[in-house]
């Protein structure tokens, strides 16, 4: 069964492209998620020697190099400027170019959440990897940006009949975990992050989600020139959530996905009725609470 179509795939090109340009406006969120992903390797035992930079955008690419890894990196659109020491692949995610068992690691720092076929991207990630290889994403999840589609919603009610999708679907933390499984991936971890946006004005909002690459590119988005009071009625939505120094916050929630592909060396599970201590003999004996273990 074909994947939905749920994003304007050339309309997502057209929005990378421009936000090259602008992206230094976003810089700063885009390092503090690269750093809560890359922080995670910290903890990685195993050698990583060769790793793909799913649309890091510039930003992951460099702090790999410095952990000693061969890098390749892969967006969606030619970069403005191409990187002396990571050669740069330009290709659909959902048509990735590159061979079984290529990589140790694959890094993809918020660049899953525009994908119609997901769960085919993953699997081609998982198949692109050495056995035992990481992948570790961060993706965008809910409640992010639910105050302005509430916003854009109240407002396009009061001012007509109905309302037009304008704001990306998100995935749940949930969602993501079972995506890792269903994709066949090993030891699947989901958590979550979030970083602490606010801003004074819906303009300033709109701002970043473009230099960021992320206005609406929803197949189903409107194509006319929305009411001309759609905004400033949004705006006067999101003022009534203003502090007192006149900002509103808008956090970025992020799931932090990390998965293996599998390999026989991994740790299994025990099947049942393999288990070497029974629960009804520890429920009996319990240890004592200062008991040294």
């Amino acid at each position: 069964m074909e994947a939905p179509i749920i994003f304007d795939r050339p309309a997502v090109r057209l929005h990378k492209t421009r936000a090259a340009r602008l992206q230094q406006a976003v810089t700063p969120i885009l390092t503090a998620a690269a750093d809560i992903l890359l922080e995670r390797l910290d903890d990685v035992t195993r050698p990583l020697h060769s790793a793909l930079d799913l649309g890091g955008r510039g930003i992951i690419a460099p702090r790999l190099l410095k952990r000693g890894m061969d890098v390749v990196c892969c967006e969606p659109t030619p970069p403005p400027t191409l990187s002396e020491s990571a050669p740069t692949v330009c290709a659909d995610e959902e048509w990735l170019p590159f061979a079984p068992h290529s990589f140790d690691l694959v890094v993809a720092n918020l660049s899953l959440h525009w994908i119609n076929d997901l769960p085919g991207t993953l699997t081609q990630l998982r198949q692109t990897l050495k056995p035992d290889g990481l992948f570790l994403a961060s993706v965008p999840i809910l409640p992010t940006l639910r105050p302005l589609k509430q916003a854009l919603e109240m407002a396009e009610l009061a001012l007509s009949d109905g309302v037009s999708p304008r704001v990306s679907p998100l995935p749940t933390q949930q969602s993501c975990a079972h995506l890792l499984q269903r994709t066949g991936f090993a030891l699947p971890v989901v958590d979550t992050e979030k970083l602490d946006l606010r801003y004074r004005s819906l303009t300033s909002l709109i701002r970043d989600l473009r230099a960021a690459g992320e206005t609406n590119a929803l197949k189903l988005r409107s194509h006319i020139i929305p009411p001309r009071m759609l905004f400033p009625a949004a705006a006067a939505e999101l003022a009534a959530l203003e502090d007192q120094e006149g900002t509103f916050a808008m956090p970025l929630h992020m799931a932090i996905l990390t998965a293996w592909s599998p390999s026989p060396s991994q740790p299994k599970p025990l099947q049942p009725g393999q288990f070497t201590h029974s629960l009804e003999e520890a429920l009996k004996n319990p240890v004592p609470p200062n008991t040294p273990s």
